[in-house]
């Protein structure tokens, strides 16, 4: 059974990325470039760091990138839907006050919390840290990768 979610336990890690892969990257790097300071092979040690670094940069890139647009995508189009369902509203119109990360942050208000919210996120331009920290019962977003 999940725990339940909230504002202080929404953020979630991927263990082989976060915790196995990431470490095990930083660490050669950091053993290429103790070995270049202690070697005389420097070139061969700091050309193995940058290949590894490079792995690094890009499996972070492709891995986040890849992920979250599609999930941002289908995040807006169940915000769009819910708020449409509750108000009979489309929320496109009122897409163009909002940036992404202050929509994205109003997916966790509740039905009866949503539209006002909204118009809050509007009115007052809440920071999406500022509208999570606004709902009061929060709706999980167990999906979100």
């Amino acid at each position: 059974m999940m725990k339940e979610q909230n504002y202080t336990n929404h953020i979630r890690f991927y263990t082989p990325h976060h915790f196995v892969f990431y470490p095990v990257m930083i660490l050669l790097m950091g053993m290429c470039v103790g070995y270049a300071f202690n070697n005389e092979d420097w070139l061969i040690w700091l050309s193995m760091f940058l290949l590894f670094l490079s792995v690094t940069l890009v499996s972070f890139m492709l891995r986040q990138h890849y992920a979250l647009t599609l999930q941002d995508r289908i995040v807006l189009l169940e915000l769009r839907y819910r708020y449409y369902a509750i108000t009979g509203n489309r929320l496109e119109s009122y897409e163009e006050n909002l940036s992404k990360g202050q929509l994205f942050a109003l997916r966790f208000a509740p039905d009866d919390e949503l539209p006002a919210l909204l118009q809050r996120s509007i009115d007052e331009n809440l920071s999406p840290n500022s509208i999570k920290k606004s709902v009061r019962n929060w709706k999980p977003d167990n999906n979100r990768v």
